[in-house]
């Protein structure tokens, strides 16, 4: 009471009993209060969570409504208040009704609560009730083997779902034959049904595998129909594939469906290059074959007009860009080229004698004016014009004036004049349907002169023919006229209009005045008159007048214009005379390109060099052409080579990422070469890339074999891991089951990078180190209940140690049987200790070290004179860890081997040592739980 202040004991004394600090005192007032009045309830239900079990289970015994205790119950509630609900709730106390028990085990949450109201239960109805609550499968487990009623039994057996579950009850429920027949059915069952799961699984994923293989198969005729197959045989399938399984399905389904789609568009491509390649050779052809028949048809003409020639030009320059169109896609064929290359040189034959023709032609007129025989002769010889062709008219009265015209032959001459002139008359009637009035005018003229040369007997059949076509030209004549008269008086009123209107550029000018000059020349001699022919002169003088200036400053850039044009075609002869053996097609290409775009800027030209400087830049673009052919030919060689080096990497045996590097050099000289004929290029690079996918292709396929086989490896480190994460060693034995595991993970490195494999090593590091720890506690452990079954053999030893030290004689202990090694040698060393005690002094120290470094083992605190000694001992730990660091057991066994050789001790020595050794020996003794 001394100790004690005022307010404390008066406190204590005024409090409610209920309150008391002293807990009996508690457990009265429980026992007394009346759990009918409210301010009671309170206090009961306050000492139901009181700390003294004895108070929470008199204030329990007070309360008898179940709704009051669930209220009180919570996740760390009392064995008291936990027994008391059972009570409650299962019948075992009268007043509270099946109904309201009913109501409150449906609210239930608590796992154990549940299963005593289950177990217990007074009523197989809120048994089942209180089983429908319970979601723990070891729970239910208990319930169907344990449970007092057949019907709960069964109702919890097949809530068991768990193959684990299932064998479990199945070896539990033995006894009761009906739980174990229903548990090995469901277990067969749903053994069954996994088995069934798995063949369809694993027959998914043999359709899923070779689904894949199929992407990188090549091509060939069957890989649409075994796509399609393989898609049917998946769709046959009647279970539901998982997530994984249906994205690989999709993925390579649309892999192959790319891969048809691809051919077929390469197909249809191919089809469509080739198609093409046929219309541009029939194009070809029908080009050729034109201008052949129009070099056959002057060939059969009797003279060579100007505009003969001129549509011959037309025709060719025509043919030239046409042909030049058509070799931009592609090449054309050997025979064409060939045909090709004969028409052009027909026709530059014919054109270089026309302008042989025209360079002598104001010489040939005035000699065939002066009938100067010497110079034709000379003329002649230097026009040089074949004989193949047909004469122009100079030519013709040339040979005329140089050659006596022969004499008549009566046997062969009118049977060839009768078929010519029934040849001409067919033109004349073809002619005059075209409307052609100027040539059929001519050649009515030709026929009439030749009919009068045939004898009368073949000239009837004939003259009816052409009178009758005589009639049709006169009609077309008349028919011109009447049409003319008009238009020839809208010409005159329109050029007058024309001289008259000063609002008009030049270049306009000039362009209307030449359409109206060309209109009138068009309609030749058809209602021609002295009076709108002078009319129309007039006018078209004025305004040759008005555009003098002008004409002059166009003449001028005309000079300029070829003086640019003779350059350019001086370039392209410095190119052409010394061409790089190595130059690109696409440069030579855009050269032509450029220099045609530089030719055509530079219009006009004057008109006596166009032809000349036209046939030059037209002979050198032939010959840039060739030059293009013939290099874009040695590409198309060189890549038909890097095709065949493809196709051999492809068929090689070394490895695909060497072949795949390889085709990848490949490449690079396919780009280095340059572009072969463009219709040709498109194809051989076709074949190239093809080649080179499939050498990408098995290249990608060894990179998937690769990952498939990590993928492995890591399954395999990961079921290694699994299993030794739920595999703890008993004893310190099991030490070589972790070193195969140790040896079996090594087998499987390298593993391949990533953060799989990354947190697989640190688990199984963390694994090992834990194994590990607990081998080493586990030989610790071992180490000390070996030494606590030698306790016998100790206090044998020191009952001995007690008689020598008492003056009796000394006396060997016999070793027990089993002991051996380093424990058989520490006990024949005291044995021998006894017989030569040393000093008393060196027993105490050497316990007192043993001690020390036991301390140190177990990891104790230490008193401050021990800290010299706790020192020395680290340091000899030290020095004799140089060599193999000793385990923590093998330092254990040696320390205890020392403490069994050390001896004789005293008694009371032993007395204050034994207990700090046994209380460091029962700190290392307890293991880690697992």
């Amino acid at each position: 009471m001394s100790g004690q202040t005022p307010s404390g004991w008066i406190r204590r004394l005024l409090s409610p009993r209920w309150q008391h600090p002293n807990a009996e005192k508690r457990r009265e007032a429980a026992e007394r209060l009346d759990a009918e009045r409210p301010e009671a309830q309170g206090r009961l239900e306050t000492l139901a969570q009181d700390p003294d079990a004895r108070v929470r289970q008199a204030a329990l015994s007070r309360l008898t409504d179940p709704e009051t205790l669930l209220a009180l119950l919570d996740g760390d509630a009392s064995p008291e208040l936990t027994t008391r609900l059972t009570a409650l709730l299962v019948g075992h106390e009268p007043g509270v009704g099946l109904d309201r028990r009913l109501t409150l085990v449906e609210r239930l949450e608590h796992p154990r609560l549940l299963h005593d109201i289950a177990m217990q239960g007074d009523n197989q109805q809120l048994r089942l009730a209180a089983l429908a609550r319970i979601s723990d499968e070891a729970a239910l487990i208990d319930q169907a083997c344990e449970n007092g009623i057949a019907a709960v039994r069964r109702a919890a057996a097949a809530r068991i779902e768990s193959e684990a579950g299932l064998r479990e009850l199945s070896r539990r429920a033995r006894r009761d034959k009906q739980i174990h027949r229903l548990a090995r059915e469901a277990l067969n069952r749903r053994r069954a049904d996994a088995a069934q799961a798995d063949a369809a699984h694993e027959k998914r994923e043999r359709l899923l595998s070779a689904l894949e293989a199929h992407v990188t198969h090549a091509w060939e005729p069957l890989y649409a129909g075994r796509y399609r197959h393989l898609k049917r045989e998946w769709e046959a399938l009647k279970d539901l594939p998982s997530a994984e399984q249906e994205r690989r399905y999709q993925d390579a389904a649309l892999a192959c469906r790319k891969v048809i789609s691809d051919h077929e568009a390469h197909q249809q491509a191919a089809e469509s290059a080739h198609q093409q390649r046929e219309n541009d050779d029939e194009t070809r052809l029908g080009l050729i074959e034109l201008l052949e028949e129009s070099l056959a048809g002057l060939r059969q003409n009797e003279r060579l007009t100007h505009q003969d020639m001129a549509s011959m030009r037309a025709q060719k320059h025509l043919l030239d860009q046409r042909w030049e169109e058509l070799s931009d896609r592609h090449p054309p064929q050997d025979a064409l080229r060939a045909r090709h290359d004969q028409a052009l040189a027909d026709y530059h034959r014919l054109d270089v004698a026309w302008a042989r023709l025209e360079q002598h032609a104001e010489t040939l007129e005035r000699a065939l004016t002066d009938h100067e025989r010497d110079r034709l002769v000379a003329l002649l010889e230097r026009i040089d014009w074949p004989h193949d062709l047909p004469p122009p008219d100079a030519i013709g009265q040339a040979r005329a004036q140089l050659t006596p015209p022969p004499s008549p032959r009566r046997d062969a001459e009118p049977a060839a004049s009768r078929e010519a002139i029934e040849r001409g008359l067919a033109t004349l009637e073809e002619q005059l349907k075209r409307g052609a009035f100027k040539a059929a005018s001519r050649l009515h003229q030709q026929l009439r002169h030749q009919l009068e040369a045939l004898p009368s007997e073949d000239r009837q059949t004939l003259e009816s023919a052409l009178k009758r076509q005589g009639a049709q030209l006169a009609e077309l004549r008349d028919w011109r006229g009447f049409v003319a008269a008009p238009k020839r008086e809208q010409l005159c009123q329109a050029i007058e209009a024309l001289a008259e209107d000063d609002r008009l550029d030049a270049d306009a000018l000039d362009r209307r005045h030449r359409r109206l000059v060309k209109d009138w020349k068009a309609l030749s001699d058809a209602a021609a008159t002295r009076e709108l022919s002078q009319r129309f002169r007039a006018a078209s003088e004025r305004i040759h007048e008005r555009l003098s200036p002008w004409r002059e400053q166009q003449q001028a850039r005309r000079v300029q214009n070829l003086e640019t044009r003779k350059a350019l075609c001086e370039q392209l002869e410095a190119l052409l005379a010394s061409p790089d053996p190595e130059a690109d097609p696409d440069a030579l290409r855009e050269i032509r390109d450029k220099a045609r775009e530089q030719w055509q800027r530079c219009a006009p030209v004057p008109r006596q060099q166009a032809q000349a400087i036209g046939r030059r830049f037209a002979t050198l673009s032939h010959e840039l052409q060739t030059l293009i052919d013939r290099r874009a030919q040695e590409i198309a060689v060189a890549k038909r080579a890097l095709i065949a080096e493809a196709r051999t990497l492809s068929g090689s045996s070394q490895p695909a990422t060497q072949r795949a590097r390889d085709a990848k050099g490949l490449q690079r000289r396919w780009r280095a070469l340059g572009r072969a004929p463009k219709g040709e290029e498109q194809a051989l690079w076709r074949e190239f890339r093809d080649l080179c996918d499939e050498i990408f292709a098995s290249r990608e396929a060894e990179y998937d074999d690769q990952a498939a086989r990590a993928k492995a490896r890591l399954d395999a480190m990961q079921a290694v891991i699994d299993r030794f994460d739920a595999w703890q060693p008993s004893s310190s034995a099991d030490e070589p089951t972790l070193e195969d595991a140790i040896a079996e993970i090594e087998a499987l490195k390298p593993l391949p990078p990533g953060r799989r494999a990354e947190g697989m090593r640190k688990r199984w590091a963390g694994i090992v180190r834990a194994r590990r720890d607990r081998l080493a506690r586990l030989a610790v452990n071992e180490e000390i209940l070996a030494w606590q079954s030698l306790q016998a053999l100790l206090t044998a030893h020191l009952a001995a140690d007690r008689k020598a030290l008492d003056g009796l004689a000394p006396s060997d202990v016999p070793a027990p049987e089993g002991l051996n090694g380093d424990m058989l040698k520490a006990h024949q060393d005291r044995n021998a200790a006894r017989r030569h005690p040393p000093a008393y002094q060196t027993i105490t120290d050497a316990l007192t070290r043993l001690r020390v470094h036991l301390a140190l083992l177990a990891g104790s605190g230490l008193a401050h004179q021990d800290e010299p000694l706790r020192l020395a001992i680290q340091v000899e730990r030290l020095n004799e860890s140089l060599g193999r660091e000793p385990s923590r057991a093998e330092e254990l066994h040696s320390v205890l081997c020392s403490l069994l050789a050390t001896g004789p001790v005293a008694a009371e020595h032993w007395e204050r040592e034994a207990p700090e050794l046994d209380a460091l020996l029962h700190q290392m003794l307890p293991l880690p739980p697992p």
